[in-house]
């Protein structure tokens, strides 16, 4: 696995998206996770696979429908990516960040990044939907080992407030129950019943398998990054039932009107205050 990003693919990706929407002024991209590609059903816009852009390939996911949308929502342009790479797929870092490094190429200065996970607290059962106030990276590794790329901010990005303070409390307006902490696992396990108490008392609210990796891309290049996970299971050792990807797409499921209403909220929220 390579564990540096390529700035070559990331050139070649942008140039490329560049050319496929030459017209195109993305305000705000929306990364959506496992469950989440119904959230924006019946949004209409222009689609791009995945696969026509270099460097990102097909998903490797069950849920992950691999395409890029390109909508407006109240006469703000929108780049939705139904589905994302996972750095358990083996892939290397590139695909993982590649929706961010595209969508602040095309001028976009902000960014949702949904994603599926297991609730921790006792307050997060299954069907939660949960504004990520902050996150533990537990993937074993970051997104800007290597040689310093000035493309990808600076080289010591501070991690204060990743979360920007504004668009976690418009989404807790749009409908989010709670706010938490999120810490990632490198995956593609469901983590052990010791490490979920670990992570408790580190202080975690919920944990999953991504989104850690494109918000320390985006806040490094300075956007303002926001973050909402669907609760679609009890963490190991708190559920008792054993853990499945079927089980989690199925809570998703069920929860998909809340879940499509908060996003389609904190959109026209967006756009209406432009920040």
């Amino acid at each position: 696995m390579n564990l540096q990003i390529d700035p070559f693919t990331l050139d070649a990706a942008s140039e490329q998206l560049q050319k496929l929407l030459p017209n195109a002024k993305p305000r705000c991209g929306v990364i959506l996770g496992s469950g989440w590609t119904e959230a924006v059903q019946g949004f209409q816009g222009t689609e791009i696979s995945y696969t026509d852009i270099p460097g990102f390939g097909s998903t490797g996911v069950m849920g992950h429908a691999g395409k890029l949308l390109v909508t407006e929502i109240n006469g703000m342009e929108v780049f939705i990516f139904q589905g994302r790479r996972h750095w358990y797929e083996g892939e290397g870092w590139t695909p993982v960040i590649l929706p961010i490094y595209l969508l602040h190429s095309m001028g976009a200065d902000a960014v949702l990044l949904t994603n599926a996970s297991g609730g921790i607290r006792s307050d997060l059962p299954p069907g939660s939907l949960m504004v990520i106030d902050d996150h533990i990276n537990m993937l074993g590794s970051n997104p800007l080992i290597g040689p310093y790329n000035e493309k990808l901010g600076t080289r010591f990005p501070d991690q204060s407030e990743v979360y920007d303070k504004p668009l976690r409390k418009k989404l807790l307006a749009a409908g989010a129950d709670s706010t938490g902490v999120y810490v990632a696992t490198m995956g593609p396990t469901f983590e052990t019943p010791a490490e979920i108490n670990q992570f408790k008392v580190m202080g975690a609210d919920a944990v999953g398998m991504s989104t850690v990796p494109e918000a320390i891309i985006a806040n490094a290049l300075g956007m303002q990054v926001a973050g909402l996970s669907c609760v679609c299971n009890w963490a190991a050792g708190i559920s008792p039932t054993k853990l499945t990807h079927e089980d989690v797409n199925e809570t998703a499921a069920a929860t998909m009107p809340r879940m499509k209403k908060t996003i389609t909220n904190f959109l026209k929220d967006l756009a209406r205050s432009g920040n």
